[in-house]
């Protein structure tokens, strides 16, 4: 009789475990809530264990931190997960330092995924039953149960993290293709013009910017500019400039009056949290003059017969004082032939594998060896060449080059 009680409590246990599997894998099926699968693992554990205390420790984005309990006060808190539990890493019995802590949990199981712990299960007030025992032949099943409910969850984080970043990779695709819509479709290549331009992000979407705006008939200007910084704040700020830009430039007399003017629009926008680099230049055909200003960006490098200068005139980056003073325009006259390489330093900050620029000296260089490149030819040399100079080292920041030639 002895024998045939045994068996069937042994029965009872197999089809409890059993069934308590069969129950947690069709809530997993079903896409049950977090809470929901933790009730389930509490329900089997306090009611048909009959396991009198738990705490169970995950780790959340938050550090570990305790996602069910019962049959406890709060003396749980004094646990460090880290300092305590992280030594064990097999089932047994536990000792804390602290008398309370012992009095409510007799044994530790962790839970592990390879040598990575997923989770801590302390159990205590242990009720021996005769048809369902929860002795220490059953803690591998609350280990496996465990196991199964915090792989489950993990899995439903993972998943709302993947459903999140394929969603803020839609958004990136939408406000990378609403960014180019701030490019120029079409740059002129004619008998006055050759112009170019080349854009590399550095994530999706960047704080790089240029243009070429045509002006009247008798006059267009060109710019670049740069955010500080990277990403969509840079980009979502740069799109509002490049707006502000278009439209002062039909109500200011000046360069000096619309960088003034727009100084006052990126304070207004960036809230004193970023600044934009820019150069500008205003170009007139009839006297083919060039006026410009460089406020605080890379100096655009000037080629005449071989010959290259910068172009450093101008004033501070906008958006870094609440006014600009002393804003100088530089005004040359353009020979037939001259060409204007415009940059952001996304290119000649490049690092190779030794840690060194590209710098401003190597573009020069390509400028002054290739002075008959058309402009679309020799911004493909300018990236091909700091491609191969980088090496093995990532971009670190956008990049943006525009150059034009005036016949």
């Amino acid at each position: 009789m002895f024998s045939q009680a045994n068996k069937n409590s042994s029965k009872k246990i197999r089809d409890l475990k059993l069934n308590s599997l069969l129950q947690i894998t069709k809530a997993i099926n079903n896409n049950f809530s977090t809470d929901q699968l933790l009730e389930i693992f509490k329900e089997v554990l306090e009611t048909q264990l009959k396991i009198g205390k738990l705490v169970l420790f995950s780790s959340t984005e938050k550090g570990w931190q305790s996602i069910l309990k019962y049959g406890v006060g709060d003396e749980y808190n004094n646990i460090n997960v880290e300092r305590d539990l992280f030594p064990i890493k097999e089932i047994g019995t536990i000792n804390f330092s602290e008398e309370k802590l012992n009095k409510s949990f007799e044994i530790l199981i962790p839970v592990f995924h390879k040598s990575k712990p997923l989770a801590y299960v302390l159990i205590g007030d242990l009720e021996d039953k005769v048809e369902v025992s929860p002795a220490i032949k059953h803690l591998n099943f609350v280990q496996t149960l465990a196991n199964v409910i915090v792989v489950a969850i993990e899995n439903k984080k993972l998943a709302k993290e993947s459903i999140k970043q394929a969603a803020m990779k839609k958004e990136l695709e939408l406000a990378s293709d609403m960014q180019s819509m701030l490019f120029p479709s079409k740059l002129p290549n004619n008998a006055q013009l050759d112009t170019s331009a080349f854009y590399l992000p550095h994530h999706e979407v960047g704080g790089d910017y240029y243009d070429f705006i045509w002006l009247n008939e008798n006059e267009f200007a060109f710019c670049v500019a740069d955010v500080s910084g990277k990403g969509i704040a840079a980009a979502i700020l740069m799109s509002n400039f490049q707006a502000n830009l278009r439209v002062l430039f039909n109500h200011t007399k000046s360069l000096t009056e619309l960088i003034k003017e727009l100084n006052v629009k990126v304070i207004a926008s960036a809230k004193w949290e970023k600044y934009i680099t820019l150069f500008i230049a205003k170009y007139t055909i009839s006297t083919r003059t060039l006026s410009y200003v460089n406020a605080a960006h890379n100096p655009p490098l000037l080629s005449v017969k071989g010959a290259v200068t910068s172009l450093k005139t101008g004033c501070v980056g906008l958006g870094m004082f609440e006014e600009i003073e002393n804003i100088k325009e530089g005004v040359i006259t353009i020979e037939p032939g001259t060409s204007i390489v415009c940059y952001t330093d996304g290119l000649v900050e490049l690092e190779n594998d030794n840690a060194e620029d590209f710098g401003m000296e190597s573009l020069k260089e390509i400028i002054e060896k290739n002075p008959d490149l058309n402009m679309k030819d020799l911004n493909k040399l300018i990236i091909g060449t700091s491609v191969n100079y980088k090496q093995s080292k990532p971009y670190i920041d956008d990049i943006a080059l525009f150059s034009l030639r005036i016949f």
